[in-house]
Parts: C-alpha cells; structure tokens; sequence
C-alpha cells in the first residue's frame, strides 16, 4: 500500500516545536539553578554582614581623637555604611543597668566598660587576613586604640563553609552544563533525522558541507534564541509568583545579576544549538549512505 506523497513530505518535517520546548526545559532548569545560587549568594552577602568588629579605645582617650577616629572609621572602605556606632562607657553601663538592674553595680566598683566604636564590615573583607591586617593597621595609627574584636572563629566557620559550598555550586553547574549540552544535542539529532537523506543527496549531487550546513546553523540560531526566550520569561514568571508568596525576597533580588543571568540563559541556547546541529548535519555528511537506513 503506497503513502501518499504530501504524507511523506510531512514526515520529512523536522518535530521543530519539540525540539524548541524541550531545550526551552534544559534552559530553565539551569536558569532556576542560577536564580537560587543568586539567592544564596544574597543571603550568605547578608550573614557575613552581620558580623560586628568592634574598635576598643583607651582609658585615657580625648574626644578629639574619639572624633579623629570616627571620621576614619566612617570614610574607610571596609565598614558598612549606617552600621558605625560609638558606644560610650557610660552608655555601655546604662545599657547594662537596664538589662541586669543595679546589682551590677552594688560593689562599688569603677566603670569596667570602655568607650568602644562597633560596625559591620563588608562582605568583601570578611577573610581571617584581611581582618587581622585591619586590626594592625587601625592600632598601628591610632596608638590610642586598646584593641579590634571580631568574632574569630564565626569568621573562620564562614569561610570554610563558603568554600565548601563554592566548591558544590562549580560541579553543579559544570555537571548541568554538560547534561544540557547532551540533552540539546539528543533532541537536534532527533529533529533532524527525519531529512538525513535529504542532507545526503544534496551532498551527492556535489553541494558543500558549508552549503548544506548554513540553512541548518541559521535555523538553529533562531530556535536557539526562542528557547532561551522562552525559558527566561518563564523564569520571570516563576520570580514574580516568588513575590508575591514571600515579599522579602525583594530585598535580595538584584537586576544587574538577573540580566546578566537572562542574557546568559539566552547565549547558552544559541551556542549549544548551533553547535549541535553543526555536529549532527556533519555527522550525516560522514556517514555511507547505507548507514542511514
């Protein structure tokens, strides 16, 4: 029983939709990865922010070097904006009144507190010798300076994590690279198998590789950049339904890192397309014609 020929032409088709959803899906999936890793990485920012150093002063400072060290402090690069504050002995004994009443107190002992300026220091300087090389610059200038406390081993436990976590972030993303480039790969080789005779005979009545490769290369470009389009506006959309469900994700979202991320997303669709169908189009080229049955 013989197909008829507008049948046959149909299923010489390449499944294009297919093949633009299913490497849509691939983007996604390392889209979505991207986004909790920028989360993550907003968040871990946060935390290391949060930890304090505080700049012990002298009994017998001047409130001209108090202020002479405050102008510092607030002009350096290393201190968080907002977060300088300059806690005075007597302040520090009130606060401690308030919490533990007058019994603190009842011994008659002076003062143990110490003038003291507290802030948090930039997530960039967060490492054990950045911190230990603050600590000797600041007493090395101000010869008034009793000390500089950090939370050593808090610092140190962050950095080992954030090694290890680095470390994980590499593989995944290296490993779901490597699957996407495989899965893409699969899905163009499937799509194009339907004109494999096609892309033989025209090489058998004399076309170049280069000839019969361009229409394929610039298809897969553009379907390339759909894919990406597509994957990113559903990232959008799943970023937006992420608002509205927890509102304080607005303070860790940043544009700049997300556009870069998006336009990321689409280049990768591009490239691995396009490099793909590239390597399935010469792969026919190379095969015997027995072979494509």
């Amino acid at each position: 029983m013989s197909v008829p020929p507008e049948k046959r032409t149909e299923r010489r088709k390449p499944n294009y939709i297919y093949s633009i959803v299913s490497v849509a899906l691939v983007l996604f999936l390392i889209g979505f990865f991207g986004l909790v890793m920028l989360h993550a990485q907003k968040l871990v920012k946060a935390f290391k922010e949060s930890i304090s150093v505080m700049v012990e002063l002298q009994d017998s400072v001047t409130t001209f070097q108090i202020d002479n060290l405050g102008v510092y402090l607030r002009g350096s690069d290393f201190a968080k904006e907002e977060s300088l504050r300059f806690v005075s002995r007597e302040e520090a004994a009130q606060l401690m009144r308030e919490d533990f009443g007058d019994d603190f107190l009842k011994l008659g002992l002076p003062n143990p507190f110490f003038d003291v300026y507290t802030s948090n220091v930039k997530a960039a300087y967060l490492q054990a010798d950045s911190l230990e090389s603050l600590r000797g610059r600041i007493k090395a200038q101000y010869p008034f300076v009793s000390d500089v406390f950090y939370q050593e081993s808090v610092v140190d436990t962050i950095i080992r994590n954030m090694q290890q976590i680095g470390y994980f972030a590499l593989f995944m993303g290296i490993f779901l690279i490597f699957v996407a480039a495989a899965l893409i790969y699969n899905t163009i080789r499937l799509a194009l198998y339907a004109n494999r005779f096609l892309i033989k005979n025209m090489e058998l009545v004399g076309a170049s590789w280069e000839f019969i490769s361009r229409p394929y290369l610039m298809r897969s470009i553009l379907y390339g950049f759909i894919s990406g389009i597509l994957a990113v506006s559903a990232l959008i959309l799943l970023m937006l339904w992420a608002r509205t469900q927890m509102p304080d994700l607005r303070e860790l979202q940043d544009l700049a890192s997300f556009a870069t991320l998006f336009a990321g997303l689409i280049v990768l669709g591009i490239l691995i397309n396009t490099a793909s169908t590239y390597f399935v189009v010469r792969k026919y080229l190379q095969m015997r014609v027995d072979d494509l049955y």
